[in-house]
């Protein structure tokens, strides 16, 4: 079955994340450099960390937010130079996956119910779905920001595989990207109840002024009782 959006898996994604690095690769340009975003649980697969590898090689620049495995090693002369990978650690335990590609400027979004792991690109039933709304576009960009600049509760992998905690600069933010993000959750959960609450209030004061249709005796009472 082809589909016009979906990258399904076992059939469909992990060609199309192969392709799009590639894509990555053949439209870097110092004029245009590329950029390749992925936060996941795990990265395991080896074809596509050797295209990661591949993309680094050629110059475009990739940010991995990795919870959990990452067979890939970042800042390696020659090979991954312009790869970093990074972990968020806080209160939650984190399971959202976003794959970004700049394409040229035509950027895109995806998220997936699949990690960068064999036998979910190829085993198992996933999806990945574009994100095409500028407000939800909006949305992924800043998480990914914020995981990736917030040196509060970031832990950055080395080139041989271990893990060094990021320390705040002297004057910046003290809280962790989590505690940003539920903020901002907090925020947009406020002003959506004040819409909420002005709506209905201007639908109220609408219905006042026309005038409802009253009911003559004041309503049930001023009705006959028919006989049981």
């Amino acid at each position: 079955r082809k589909f016009r959006k979906l990258l399904p898996s076992p059939t469909v994604f992990k060609q199309a994340l192969l392709s799009k690095i590639d894509r990555e690769i053949a439209q870097h340009s110092e004029g245009s450099p590329g950029l390749i975003q992925f936060k996941v649980n795990a990265l395991e697969d080896k074809e596509i960390t050797r295209a990661l590898y591949r993309a680094s090689q050629a110059g475009v620049k990739v940010d991995l937010i990795v919870r959990d495995t990452c067979r890939l090693r970042p800042g390696i002369p020659g090979l991954s130079e312009t790869i970093r990978v990074v972990s968020v650690v806080g209160r939650f335990l984190e399971h959202g996956r976003i794959y970004y590609f700049r394409n040229g400027g035509n950027e895109e979004y995806f998220i997936s119910s699949a990690d960068c792991m064999s036998h979910k690109l190829q085993h198992r039933i996933e999806v990945a779905v574009p994100v095409e709304g500028p407000e939800l576009r909006e949305q992924l960009r800043q998480i990914l920001e914020i995981q990736l600049t917030n040196r509060a509760s970031l832990w950055a992998m080395q080139s041989d595989g271990t893990y060094v905690r990021s320390e705040p600069e002297t004057g910046a933010e003290t809280r962790g990207a989590q505690e940003l993000m539920i903020e901002r959750a907090q925020k947009r959960f406020q002003s959506t109840q004040q819409s909420s609450k002005q709506s209905h209030s201007g639908k109220t004061q609408g219905r006042t002024k026309g005038g409802s249709p009253s009911i003559p005796g004041g309503g049930f009472k001023g009705r006959k009782r028919r006989g049981v």
